[in-house]
């Protein structure tokens, strides 16, 4: 019996995905980072193929020669732009932090550029049912808008992250169509600011807190006085007899805060993905996300339970090997050889520990995340997608190369 035309099911085995992830990450270290443009694609075939709605999978095309090609076109523009800064900061010394500055935007109004035009690639490069679908819209507006939000978002300390989301994911969405059915987003941003409140109170709360504890003890005062002679003495000795006060409350403020972001990322992550899924909107078609907060929790913690361990135990055949080394040189630990040894071991230990700690999170939450978003959602007005005409076309892979190019993506 066929399942219901708005069932959605994710068929992928964690083991089989286990295997792609262990040999991509041992070709990454082989090919030196030369076979990421094969690995991504076999990652989004995966996990493309293994996504079903009403009975049928969604279909990857993309191509590992396409990303490859993006890849070596964005070199050649970030290149020279970071080179442009880097002789700009060294030629005007007087005004290196202005143009850090400047660089800096540049850099973020060019990743998220990036971002969107990568969104289009994958868009474009995701089939269902025979018809592809598609993104459009000004990849440079959309840019601006997400400079000037996440501009907000900093100076507001994060109170205006959901706005921001919801206004950048509504800009997405409202370009994106599923063949000519075209797409909008229906999350709200006052909605998400007071489900993440409560989180925001405990994790940005004693910082704050202690920035107002602490403009009430600096003798205000003596700062003027200092910074008009051009003191340039310790903070402490703005604070008098307060120095140790003021130190302990900084650290613990800032060690609650830490404290408290680990402890509800996962409850975090849960109401984002909740929120996201359920605004989904193609035409009459309509999604709603029941996702588990629990099981958030228990892929967050499974990821510790692996990756510790894992992490420990790298650690300790590495100092083994650095033991056996240094016994092996025995007096000519100070030649070269011998350096050039110690440099081969500490290199094959942090490969080692990066790769390891990426392929297990990928795995034990990445692609536990993606099985949990899928399984938790449920399409109405499905019947929508009966009748469907193809249009659009695919997109270049520069948005993909920029993207790797600048270190912001993802799948």
């Amino acid at each position: 019996m066929p399942p219901p035309a708005g069932a959605i099911d994710f068929l992928g085995k964690e083991a089989a995905y286990w295997r792609l992830r262990v040999k991509g990450a041992a070709l990454l270290a082989l090919t030196l980072g030369i076979y990421r443009f094969w690995f991504a694609t076999d990652v989004r075939r995966y996990l493309w193929s293994n996504t079903e709605i009403g009975g049928e999978t969604l279909e990857y095309t993309g191509l590992a020669t396409e990303l490859l090609g993006g890849f070596l076109i964005a070199v050649t523009i970030v290149g020279p732009l970071y080179s442009a800064i880097a002789t700009a900061a060294l030629a005007l010394d007087t005004a290196a932090v202005a143009i850090a500055a400047v660089g800096f935007l540049l850099l973020v109004l060019l990743s998220q550029f990036a971002l969107y035009r990568a969104r289009r690639y994958r868009l474009t490069r995701t089939v269902f049912r025979g018809v592809r679908f598609d993104q459009y819209g000004s990849a440079w507006r959309y840019a601006l808008f997400a400079l000037l939000w996440w501009t907000l978002a900093a100076a507001t300390l994060g109170l205006a992250y959901p706005w921001a989301q919801a206004s950048l994911q509504r800009y997405k969405m409202r370009h994106t169509s599923y063949g000519d059915l075209h797409g909008s987003f229906a999350g709200s941003g006052s909605a998400l600011f007071l489900r993440g409140l409560p989180i925001w109170l405990v994790v940005v709360g004693p910082v704050v807190s202690a920035v107002i504890a602490l403009g009430r003890v600096v003798d205000w005062n003596a700062l003027n006085a200092m910074m008009a002679q051009g003191d340039t003495k310790p903070l402490a000795l703005l604070v008098g007899d307060t120095g140790v006060d003021v130190f302990v409350v900084v650290t613990a403020a800032v060690g609650i805060s830490l404290a408290m972001a680990l402890l509800f990322y996962p409850l975090f992550a849960a109401i984002m993905m909740r929120w996201w899924i359920s605004g989904l909107r193609f035409g009459a078609v309509t999604v709603r996300s029941h996702l588990s907060t629990a099981k958030v929790y228990r892929v967050y913690l499974r990821f510790l339970l692996y990756v510790v361990p894992y992490l420990l135990v790298v650690m300790a055949i590495g100092g083994v090997f650095v033991f056996l080394g240094d016994k092996l040189l025995g007096s000519s630990r100070d030649s070269m050889p011998a350096e050039l040894l110690v440099s081969a071991i500490t290199l094959g230990i942090y490969v080692t520990m990066v790769l390891g700690a990426s392929t297990i999170y990928q795995v034990v939450v990445t692609f536990a995340m993606w099985r949990l978003g899928v399984q938790s959602a449920k399409l109405t007005g499905a019947e929508a997608l009966n009748g469907v005409r193809a249009s659009g076309a695919p997109d270049s892979a520069l948005g993909e190369g920029l993207v790797d190019a600048l270190g912001v993506g993802g799948i």
